[in-house]
């Protein structure tokens, strides 16, 4: 097994005189702190954008190069902000269903219209290409022998969900032989970064068995979750901002492998066979409705060059390799930086963010 810091095979860079210039939203968060050094790394000028809601947590250190972060909410951002970027690949949002039910209004207010606004400052300041980090969550519950492509109805049940399907509509309207928007439905993430989350399924799970010995279920474990892991979704986005345009354009592409849709129980499964001597335990049917199985055909057709590299196993494995190399303990775990939610309701109470989660200093 590669090391923690293992980044996917380089993809060779596009055939340009000149390097492509991107900006990445959410540069600080999960996958932005993977997806910067992947995208230098791969010939791309990279320069992120944060406004630091999560840059308190740092599991473990990364070599390699870094980028350029500017500090700055999305709702600030103005076009001259925009101007000289090729590109931009978006990933900042409120950035999970618990998070955005606590305030559905104002998860529409940042995750719809605030990648909406993006999407128009881009166009006016002559940004040509705009990839959208969208979710397979908008699939919300599937039919039990159903198998869903990105010409499936969608069937959204969370505010996080219902934006990214407004956002697909709204931003991908807006294609035009100068303004090529795409969008990326990733399943669910897994794996590790710097940016670490444990409020995702298979982290939390990796979590929970090394540092109590136990692998516990909310549901039954009988729901479909299709899997990707985090440096796989790096691979997606750079391959969709170098692919020719009149192959994107538009085009919404589910990001994953179709052999990696797994009923929650087997991703335990998997977690305890990595983690020996932890027990299983398993909740209620029907705690968690939310049951999907997807189709991943498309993206690899349209972009021949995708190929997941990362298995819920290999995940799994790499969880394990970090915790012992940090020797992670249950307070690191639980601490409110590794969890969206409890690092946004710190920063409440603290008096540090409003009730629209600006900053109330500097």
């Amino acid at each position: 097994m590669a090391c923690y810091m293992h980044l996917p095979r380089q993809i060779p860079p596009i055939e340009s005189e000149f390097l492509m210039r991107v900006l990445f939203t959410g540069a600080d968060g999960y996958i932005g702190a993977l997806l910067g050094p992947y995208l230098l790394q791969n010939g791309i000028d990279a320069v992120g954008l944060d406004t630091g809601f999560y840059r308190q947590g740092w599991l473990y250190p990364m070599s390699g190069p870094r980028p350029q972060i500017i500090t700055k909410d999305l709702r600030d951002i103005e076009a001259e902000d925009l101007a000289g970027f090729d590109a931009i690949a978006h990933l900042a949002e409120l950035s999970n269903d618990p998070l955005g039910q606590q305030n559905p209004g104002l998860t529409h207010e940042i995750n719809h219209a605030g990648s909406l606004r993006l999407a128009q400052l881009a166009e006016k300041a002559g940004v040509k290409r705009f990839v959208y980090m969208s979710s397979c969550s908008v699939y919300g519950v599937g039919q039990p022998d159903q198998i869903l492509d990105e010409t499936s109805p969608i069937n959204p049940q969370t505010a996080y969900a219902e934006c990214k399907a407004k956002v697909e509509r709204d931003v991908g309207a807006m294609a035009d032989d100068s303004f090529e928007p795409c969008f990326l439905r990733n399943a669910t993430a897994y794996g590790a970064s710097p940016r670490q989350r444990f409020d995702i399924v298979l982290n939390d799970l990796c979590g929970l068995a090394w540092t109590t010995k136990e692998i516990k279920l909310l549901s039954d474990g009988s729901p479909w979750r299709p899997l990707v892991h985090a440096l796989d979704m790096c691979q997606a986005v750079l391959l969709s901002l170098t692919a020719p345009g009149d192959s994107i354009r538009g085009q919404i592409f589910n990001v994953g492998s179709s052999e990696q849709n797994y009923r929650v129980i087997d991703i335990a499964k998997i977690i305890a066979n990595e983690f020996p001597g932890c027990e299983l335990i398993v909740g209620e049917p029907g705690a968690d409705n939310r049951s999907y199985r997807v189709n991943f055909d498309k993206i690899g057709q349209v972009l021949p060059d995708f190929k997941c590299e990362w298995t819920a196993e290999l995940g799994a494995k790499q969880m394990h390799e970090i915790f012992k190399r940090i020797d992670m303990t249950k307070d690191e775990f639980q601490s409110p930086p590794y969890t969206r939610l409890k690092m946004l309701m710190k920063h409440r109470k603290a008096g540090l963010l409003d009730d629209k989660l600006f900053w109330t200093y500097g």
